[in-house]
């Protein structure tokens, strides 16, 4: 029990000094984006993110993330000091009930005029493949840079990786449609929020503002205008 408590003691030590270390070195009057469970660097983020401070956020240290953190703690870190939040096929891999913990935590985070970008595997157009092509849950839904992809692989997490890592957190645990995901967008306490359906890649994209509206400039850089 001694050094669980140390364990913990410690990982919340790291977070501070990785919270204040990050802040610390923030650019003036340069956009921050916080990309949160991206893994590594080198996975690229939207291109619109060019030019801004990108900072990573992740559970495991070996990608070299900016900030070690359980994004499920997001309240503990400095409030309002992002632009925007980028959370790529990260958020199906929390419970139900853990994922509006880490949307708020994206609020806390977020400056006023903030805005967050989900990306999760969309639920309604696996479905709709599973019966259109008569699919069984080991048949390849299609193929990925990395290799084919089951329907299991989509809704319950990539087992090779799963196996091969021997680390349950890459398990997913719950889905999205584009109905569910705005509606716990909303409940968390976005005000606006823009979901899309890329139904031939099996991707849900949302937008979520932090205030009632985007600003011109988020309409600009996110291609909303019109």
């Amino acid at each position: 029990m001694l050094k669980a408590a140390l364990r913990q003691l410690f990982s919340q030590a790291r977070e501070r000094v990785d919270s204040e270390r990050v802040g610390a070195e923030s650019t003036p009057g340069r956009q921050r984006v916080l990309n949160v469970g991206g893994n590594s660097k080198n996975i690229p983020i939207p291109a619109y993110f060019d030019g801004w401070e990108h900072v990573l956020l992740d559970i495991d240290p070996t990608g070299n993330p900016d900030i070690v953190c359980d994004a499920r703690k997001l309240s503990t870190l400095r409030p309002a000091q992002f632009d925007a939040v980028y959370c790529s096929h990260n958020l199906e891999h929390y419970h139900k009930h853990e994922g509006i913990v880490v949307l708020q935590g994206f609020l806390h985070v977020l400056k006023a005029d903030g805005f967050a970008e989900i990306r999760v595997p969309d639920l309604e157009s696996v479905m709709k493949a599973v019966v259109e092509r008569d699919l069984d849950v080991e048949d390849t839904l299609y193929v990925s840079p990395v290799g084919s992809m089951t329907v299991r692989d989509v809704i319950y997490g990539w087992s090779v990786e799963i196996e091969r890592s021997g680390v349950d957190f890459f398990a997913h645990k719950t889905g999205f449609t584009a109905t569910s995901l705005r509606s716990v967008l909303l409940r968390a306490g976005f005000l606006t929020v823009l979901p899309f359906v890329a139904r031939e890649s099996f991707e849900l994209r949302a937008l979520a503002f932090k205030a009632s509206e985007p600003t011109h400039g988020q309409k600009v850089l996110l291609e909303l205008e019109g």
